[in-house]
């Protein structure tokens, strides 16, 4: 059964979809970083998480950063039983492996959506808006989601959500419900994207 997109509703105990379905072979998790495999083999090189963040309008120096510590952090996680490579690839396909502690919990051990999760984030965090974050707020999160001694999942939250919100938070400083739930399917990566080539065709 294929897992469903982001905005995915539970009803009557059957399940509705407001948008497409993700395709049979691929998880929410994978579509979240599969925008950075830029030749779309499943395979994803720093040098293309460095396109991909640049793609989206980062500038050179946190595209450096980022694929050095996504890549570093992720390519062993997801070549189990593989000798390291110092090219340092992250394969999408086993991608669920490289979940840290401390998250979340909007994807769980296998990739998929947990849309109750998901709510859970504003329930529980959005104090000033129902629907939207700010950096206090987010701060907050990553507090409340902490398991004791996880250090390495504190450091790859903060950083994962940071960026986040330096990316995708608006003029009012506030991280909106829609903006995260896009970059948990990697529509966000897309859009931004459309956006930033359109701005330099400009």
């Amino acid at each position: 059964m294929a897992s469903l997109s982001s905005s995915t509703k539970q009803s009557n105990n059957n399940q509705e979809v407001d948008e497409k379905p993700i395709p049979h072979d691929q998880n929410v998790l994978q579509k979240h970083v599969a925008f950075f495999g830029r030749n779309h083999d499943g395979i994803i090189y720093p040098w293309e998480t460095f396109q991909g963040f640049r793609a989206i309008g980062c500038g050179y120096l946190l595209s450096s950063v980022a694929a050095i510590f996504i890549n570093g952090g992720l390519s062993q996680k997801t070549r189990p039983g593989k000798f390291p490579s110092i090219l340092l690839p992250i394969e999408v396909q086993n991608i669920h492996r490289s979940k840290h502690g401390s998250d979340s919990g909007v994807y769980d051990s296998e990739g998929r959506f947990v849309l109750s999760k998901f709510e859970e984030i504003f329930s529980k965090h959005a104090r000033t808006h129902p629907n939207s974050l700010t950096s206090d707020e987010l701060m907050g999160m990553l507090v409340a989601n902490r398991v004791p001694k996880d250090y390495a999942g504190w450091l790859a939250s903060y950083t994962e959500w940071k960026i986040l919100y330096v990316l995708g938070k608006d003029k009012d400083g506030l991280l909106h419900k829609e903006t995260i739930r896009a970059v948990y399917d990697g529509s966000l990566f897309e859009k931004m994207e459309k956006e930033h080539s359109d701005k330099k065709a400009k």
